[in-house]
Parts: C-alpha cells; sequence; structure tokens
C-alpha cells in the first residue's frame, strides 16, 4: 500500500510548480517583515517536501528533508511568538534547501521517468518549468550574497535592494525581458545577470522546446 501511494504520487509535478511559483508571487508582492519572512519559510519547506516526494527520492531522503524543513518552520514560528522575528538563520537554511535539494530531486525524477516510461507527458513539461522558476530563484539568492558580501548599493537605482527587488530582477532578467527599471552596479552583479539570461534562454529553447515539441508530436499521433 505504501509502495503504490508512493507511485501515484510520483511525476506529478504541477503542485511542486504552483508551489514554488506561488512563493516566487508572494515574495515579489509583499513587504519585507517577520510574518512574511514566517510564511516565506513555510512555502518553502513545503515546496521541498513535495519535490522530494513527487521526484520519488529515497525514503530516507525524503524524512530528512521533511524533518529538517518542518524543524525549522516550527522553530521559526516559536521564536517568532518568543521574540517577536523571525532569525535570518532559518530564511538561509530553507531556502538554501530549496534552490540545493529541490531544483536536484525534480530534474533526477524527471529524467527517471523519461527512462522508465520513455514518453513525454504534462507531469514531465511541469517539472522542466519547476526547474526553470528554481533556477530564477537560485540567482535571485546570488544576488542577494553580493549585495551582502560587496561595498555600495547593489543596484544603481537604489540603496538599500530587497528580497522583492532581487527577485523581481532575476525573473526579468532570466526571461530577458530587460525593462531597464532596475540594473547592477558592479562587475561581479553582471556578470551573474549575464550567466542568468544565457542560461534561461539555453534552457528554455532546448529543454523547454524538446519537451513541449515532444508532447506537441505525441498529442497529434493519439
Amino acid at each position: 500500500m505504501e509502495t503504490q501511494g508512493r507511485r501515484l504520487g510520483e511525476h506529478s509535478y504541477g503542485l511542486v510548480l504552483a508551489l514554488v511559483l506561488a512563493s516566487v508571487i508572494f515574495q515579489v508582492a509583499t513587504h519585507d517583515s517577520d510574518g512574511a519572512r514566517l510564511t516565506t519559510i513555510a512555502l518553502g519547506a513545503v515546496t521541498v517536501i513535495a519535490a522530494v516526494q513527487t521526484a520519488g527520492a529515497h525514503r530516507a531522503l525524503v524524512r530528512a528533508a521533511a524533518a529538517l524543513a518542518g524543524a525549522v518552520t516550527v522553530a521559526s514560528g516559536f521564536y517568532l511568538l518568543l521574540a517577536g522575528e523571525v532569525p535570518d538563520a532559518a530564511s538561509a537554511v530553507v531556502n538554501g534547501l530549496l534552490i540545493a535539494v529541490a531544483p536536484t530531486a525534480v530534474a533526477a525524477g524527471v529524467l527517471r521517468q523519461l527512462r522508465t516510461e520513455r514518453e513525454v507527458t504534462f507531469h514531465t513539461l511541469g517539472g522542466v518549468l519547476a526547474i526553470y522558476l528554481l533556477i530564477g530563484m537560485f540567482f535571485s539568492f546570488c544576488y542577494g550574497a553580493v549585495d551582502q558580501i560587496e561595498a555600495g548599493a547593489l543596484f544603481s537605482q537604489t540603496a538599500h535592494a530587497t528580497r522583492s527587488d532581487e527577485l523581481y530582477f532575476s525573473f526579468v532578467t532570466l526571461s530577458t525581458v530587460g525593462f531597464g527599471d532596475l540594473t547592477v552596479r558592479t562587475d561581479l552583479g553582471r556578470t551573474i545577470a549575464v550567466t542568468e539570461a544565457l542560461l534561461g534562454q539555453i534552457y528554455l529553447v532546448t529543454v523547454v522546446a524538446l519537451i513541449v515539441g515532444n508532447l506537441a508530436a505525441r498529442r497529434r499521433h493519439d
């Protein structure tokens, strides 16, 4: 029964995609506060658990990810009640799990599904799109790291970049929209931005295009 339930849950990446999208939208749309930070931690924790579960990862990995993400979320909630704030370390732990564990688990699950089923499905498309959004989140944390490491402001247009600014700039860069309302000021920031733009376009025109093309061909055949 446990094995059957696990199989039913594997390769259904729509939930992972929805959680990642919800996390991105929430962080961009809300102001930085302890309550918003706690909600972001909870969303990240649920996303990590859903990613490793959906990808059919080993049970030990699922339990470890669930235990760590859940413990950090609960501890953050208690800390907020007792101290009136959410520690930055908690955000760092969950965000680190999100950008390190989730994309790897989803990619491994997608590859495993393609090898075993030998066909492209809408679940496959959901998986590769979830990875695309996770790439954008990863680079947003890179911009945050640059902002902390280098002297001076990250962006030319604002002296204090927020989490919303970093996420917004990351996805604008990843999709190569380039509105120009925010521009990185340092050489390291520009290097990361160029890398993200190239990676985003290469991923779209190769991986996503290949998956969509195969999915369309299968539907015509059916």
